[in-house]
């Protein structure tokens, strides 16, 4: 079961205007048994149209930056001339390196959004901590997902943003956005992670014959995962398959994983992150308290194995595809800490 915390301040390009209070409703579908984002903040039909229209990407009109032009610098951008486009534009300011950015990918950006009439701005996180979104999920204005979709990380985007792409003929009051106003986004794209990552640490032998075994490929796809048939153990076990070089996670911290679960009766998988060919986000405190214990301490770019018990998990009650009393099995990619 996931729990929602609220959300202390929402970015103004996020599509909600307040933020999501705690949801203890059970839900029966296999994700929302899983371990994974429990923050994703809802569209608000006041803030955005109910479809998102069809879109031309045009090179601009967009307005001149004028300082602040490196990669990570906070920049300053000259007030829009004349008529926007009624289309997205968007322009690539410095390009970047690796794949480009597709759908269901988590980004980490820093971003500045000015009205292009007047050049307010009414956002930016320059200077503050990086924002990371999961493209796909409408946690953000389809103009903002769709300038980045197809940027490389270390890439510098400008987009001029039309309302329909925007907050539609609402706009955005606590923002200072009218439902007419065209918006402008300068965007740093700092991190990208894919459903292709995976741990890259030292293999750590696997030599407990009474504890499930974790495959050590590091390709990206789904590891093997083989439960022996002896008598699940009473207590977590977290264990490195991989032991990565990064830093050791916080209890506090939001981790980017690659995982896999399975029944440790069965051995039968109920969920993995692989199978949607997608990486996870989600802060380690609002998942189940297994995985708040066992991931604790583990070094970023580690691969674990995570024996939870029922205690530790769902307890006596079933969820979707997990029986009530489940000890649970799990391969953890830790990718990245947000």
């Amino acid at each position: 079961m996931r729990r929602r915390s609220a959300l202390l301040a929402v970015p103004a390009l996020m599509l909600t205007a307040a933020g999501c209070g705690k949801d203890t409703k059970k839900s029966d579908s296999a994700a929302s048994n899983s371990p994974s984002p429990s923050d994703s903040p809802s569209a608000s039909p006041s803030a955005t149209p109910s479809a998102t229209p069809s879109t031309k990407i045009v090179s601009g009109p967009v307005p001149a930056v004028t300082g602040g032009t490196a990669f990570g610098s906070k920049p300053t951008v000259a007030k829009g001339t004349g008529t926007p486009s009624t289309d997205l534009a968007v322009k690539t300011l410095i390009p970047g390196k690796g794949a480009a950015i597709a759908s269901g990918d988590i980004v980490q950006v820093n971003y500045l959004g000015q009205v292009w009439s007047t050049a307010k701005v009414f956002d930016t996180n320059f200077g503050k901590a990086p924002y990371a979104f999961q493209t796909g999920t409408q946690a953000v204005i389809p103009g903002f997902e769709q300038a980045v979709i197809g940027a490389k990380q270390n890439s510098r985007v400008i987009a001029a943003i039309p309302p329909a792409l925007g907050y539609g003929t609402t706009g955005n009051a606590q923002a200072g956005i009218k439902g007419t106003d065209t918006l402008v986004f300068v965007v740093d794209v700092l991190n990208v992670y894919t459903g292709k990552d995976s741990a890259k640490g030292t293999v750590v032998p696997q030599t407990d014959a009474n504890l499930p075994k974790v495959g050590t490929n590091t390709d990206g796809k789904a590891p093997s995962l083989t439960v022996p048939k002896t008598k699940a153990p009473t207590k977590l076990v977290s264990n490195y398959v991989l032991e990565g070089d990064g830093k050791a996670v916080k209890a506090s911290d939001t981790l980017v994983v690659q995982y896999k679960g399975v029944l440790w009766d069965t051995g039968k998988e109920f969920d993995s992150s692989y199978s949607r060919n997608q990486v996870t986000q989600f802060p380690l405190s609002s998942v189940i308290p297994g995985w708040t214990q066992g991931l604790t301490g583990k070094k970023v770019g580690s691969r674990v194995m995570l024996v939870t018990p029922p205690a530790l998990a769902y307890k006596d009650q079933a969820n979707g595809p997990v029986p009530a009393n489940a000890t649970l099995v799990f391969s953890v990619d830790i990718i990245a800490v947000l």
